[in-house]
């Protein structure tokens, strides 16, 4: 179990999901996606929504940021 000093200066083990070996934690979230996508749960993005999404993340950073990048086909 990993130890974390929080704020105050004491000594905490870490618990749940934040004390769990990464690998674990990758394990879990891949099967929790595989469920998502197998009951029809999950959100699969059309390339359209991901152009839109894209776009908007890079309007959000500035018009510097956006200006900068290529645009992907």
């Amino acid at each position: 179990m990993s130890i974390n000093n929080n704020h105050e200066g004491r000594i905490r083990p870490r618990r749940g999901f934040a004390g769990m070996d990464p690998e674990r934690q990758k394990e879990i979230a891949r099967q929790g996606g595989r469920a998502a996508h197998a009951m029809g749960l999950a959100h699969e993005f059309t390339p359209e929504e991901a152009r839109h999404a894209r776009a908007k993340s890079l309007g959000a950073r500035g018009p510097a940021a956006a200006a900068s990048t290529p645009p992907q086909e």
